[in-house]
């Protein structure tokens, strides 16, 4: 599969949750809904949406979207994407997104969930409730059993090495067979959706307009046929 190990990750089907910022044809009835971003230059020539979008990671395939105007400031909320949660078997939510509100959302859905959280300064109280001999823990969040993995990360440029931490959280807490290792290798793989957001870019202002008619302000939902 492009970019990635495949569809499936032992028996799940790897998604992303992520957001981002999309321009979209210049007509009407998007001006109606949709404003052009700023800019020390007059500004962009195109109107723009905030998107948020659950992506199965080893084929790209768009499951479900929200989105919703820029000038809320934040990303459409994600209610709809978590409901598709359900269907998708297995989420990776970005930092962006890792609230104990949500985490409990995903888990209601009965799918599996992945999740990088902040550290330092900010992050959420992750008390260790029973240490795993791979060096994980037993934790709650938002109210939620989760398993909590701390690993070193080094990237490696023609610029040099950097390393950083990473903390993420996840509701498979069976470490005999998802390791700790495993998981943070296959983290990676959420990186999938930023390709998607690129494809979608490139081809999104040949289509037609994405809003037929004035709508509300509320988050609008899209959900493939």
């Amino acid at each position: 599969m492009p970019g990635g190990r495949g569809v499936r990750w032992r028996g799940l089907l790897v998604c992303a949750i992520d957001g981002t910022i999309m321009n979209v044809p210049d007509s009407a009835a998007n001006l109606v809904r949709f404003t052009k971003g700023g800019g020390s230059h007059g500004g962009t020539g195109y109107p723009q949406v905030r998107l948020l979008a659950l992506v199965a990671c080893g084929t790209r395939t768009l499951i479900d979207a929200v989105f919703g105007p820029t000038t809320s400031g934040r990303p459409p909320t994600p209610p709809a994407c978590c409901a598709a949660c359900g269907r998708a078997w297995s989420c990776w939510p970005t930092v962006t997104f890792a609230a104990g509100w949500l985490a409990a959302r995903i888990a209601a859905t009965r799918a599996e969930f992945l999740i990088r959280v902040k550290t330092g300064h900010g992050a959420p109280k992750l008390p260790a409730l029973h240490r795993y001999q791979d060096g994980s823990f037993l934790s709650r969040f938002g109210g939620v059993p989760v398993r909590v993995i701390d690993a070193q990360i080094t990237i490696t440029t023609t610029a040099g090495r950097h390393t950083g931490t990473y903390r993420l959280i996840t509701t498979l807490r069976d470490y005999h067979r998802y390791p700790a290792g495993s998981l943070v290798r296959l983290y990676h793989e959420r990186w999938q959706i930023e390709t998607a957001y690129l494809e979608l870019k490139s081809t999104i202002l040949g289509g037609r307009s994405c809003v037929p008619a004035p709508q509300p302000a509320s988050p609008r939902r899209s959900t493939p046929s």
